[in-house]
């Protein structure tokens, strides 16, 4: 039996590979967060884990993992679990020994590997809404501002550094029952909690601001059932508003709901006819601050999150597809799929650096019907595409590519904001023409999931042949 203790992602990370080095499998490896402890979970020894031991490779062999594993891996280190790092080692050993079944969903191991690093995921984003920092008087000097929260996860360190960036020069902290992390105003400090609860930080302005809430509060617009399904019950007692909603939705509901209607509000008897278009009868909603909680369309209804585009923040050359697929819904990336293979093909043909550009997606979410025990793609209608244009233009601003390539008609339509467009417009006698649209360069050329569906190897050909040609173009028109 060989006893292992970890505090930190770092030290496991060391010693997992220590122990796959030496052909160590996890049914003889005992985890321990203090010297002292023991996981409950793991070190039973069996017969099972002298199988393994046996299938394992010989001692010495080095440990291999793609860097999208190590990420997941990364992130479900965060997830509060006693028998964290003896399943993740487990992960691991079995990637280790060509398991590849390890990462995919319909795996025990691999569903529950998805599923810690989506409630870390969830985590994080919940830390990034409802941490609120309290300003400490000046002459008390740094921190200039501290937060208190309670985490589920332990995602402190990586929610630090979002506000580290967010925050700039400004001093502060942010303090959790177990660490606290201090930002000097040029380095994140790890330091043991001084603080208790929320009620532990004084602040003069929170008055202020209390104020201000209950002037914009409109009783006749309450709707308690929606308030508890956005903010969930645990985040209210650390927010300074929570004190004070529950009062004012009470008061609501025992009649000054009525001072915020108008006075001609149940005055009116009858079946009234308003002549309005029918565009203009709908609700005002207000723009989604992130893309997580975007329900401009149905379609996160059914998928299972949000995908994002990846790459450089300033980078020349970016590629839009259609939609995410299959795996990219799972791992919340972009063209991590089969499509994406034929594309990282493409580029390494093209001399094209992946790390240099930027991925991203016309649609975020995945559209998709069910097939059996599969989900097949499913085409967006033009509808998604422009509810979702929203982020696509969000990005072709902050990161200002010179070249954008359309990988296929949903993207092309997306860029141009023309429902008409079509590849054959964009084709020089089938090959990539490049047009200039709002001050940059757009060539258009063939999704790569027509690679893989082409009716016969000529047509795979062609089309792959033109994918490589865009890429090689969108590289000499950024100079390089």
């Amino acid at each position: 039996m060989t006893r292992r203790v970890v505090q930190t992602f770092a030290e496991w990370r060391t010693a997992a590979r220590d122990l796959v080095a030496r052909s160590i499998a996890p049914e003889y490896v005992e985890w321990a967060s203090e010297p002292e402890d023991g996981d409950l979970f793991s070190g039973f020894g069996s017969q099972a884990g002298a199988a393994a031991l046996k299938a394992a490779p010989p001692p010495g062999t080095e440990l291999r993992l793609p860097r999208q594993l190590m990420d997941m891996i990364e992130d479900a280190a965060c997830f509060n679990a006693l028998d964290r790092w003896s399943f993740l080692y487990k992960v691991i050993w079995r990637w280790h020994l060509g398991e590849r079944d390890v990462v995919s969903p319909a795996d025990a191991d691999g569903a529950r590997l998805y599923a810690m690093v989506k409630a870390v995921h969830r985590e994080q984003h919940d830390m990034h809404a409802y941490v609120r920092f309290r300003e400490r008087k000046e002459e008390d000097g740094a921190p200039r501002f501290v937060a208190w929260f309670e985490p589920t996860h332990d995602v402190l360190p990586q929610v630090a550094r979002h506000f580290a960036r967010r925050m700039g020069p400004i001093t502060w902290m942010i303090a959790t029952p177990n660490q606290a992390i201090l930002w000097d105003g040029e380095q994140l400090i790890e330091a043991p909690s001084l603080l208790r609860t929320a009620a532990d930080i004084e602040d003069a302005g929170e008055a202020l601001w209390l104020t201000y809430y209950r002037s914009i509060f409109n009783p006749a617009r309450v709707n308690a059932d929606l308030l508890r399904s956005h903010i969930p019950s645990r985040f209210w007692k650390n927010l300074p508003e929570g004190a004070i909603v529950p009062a004012m939705v009470t008061a609501a509901n025992n009649g000054e709901r009525r001072t915020g209607q108008t006075g001609t509000v149940g005055q009116r008897g009858g079946a009234t006819s308003i002549p309005i278009a029918p565009e203009r009868a709908q609700p005002q909603r207000e723009v989604p601050t992130s893309l997580d909680q975007c329900r401009r369309c149905p379609l996160w209804e059914n998928a299972t999150q949000a995908v994002a585009g990846v790459g450089p923040a300033q980078a020349r050359i970016m590629l839009v597809g259609e939609q995410p697929g299959d795996q990219e819904d799972l791992q919340g990336l972009p063209f991590v799929g089969p499509a994406g293979a034929v594309l990282q093909q493409a580029m390494q043909e093209a001399g094209v650096d992946r790390d240099s550009i930027y991925l991203t997606n016309a649609v975020k979410h995945f559209k998709w019907e069910p097939r059996g025990k599969r989900r097949l793609h499913k085409t967006p209608a033009q509808r998604e595409v422009a509810a979702c244009h929203l982020w696509l233009e969000e990005e072709l601003k902050r990161v200002q590519p010179q070249v954008v390539v359309a990988l296929g008609s949903t993207a092309l339509k997306s860029l141009l904001q023309d429902g008409s467009a079509t590849m054959t417009s964009m084709m020089n006698d089938g090959h990539p023409a490049p047009v200039q649209h709002d001050g940059r360069w757009v060539v258009t050329v063939y999704h790569p999931s027509y690679v893989l569906r082409a009716p016969d190897e000529t047509a795979r050909r062609q089309a792959y042949g033109v994918i490589v040609e865009g890429l090689r173009q969108a590289l000499q028109l950024v100079g390089r």
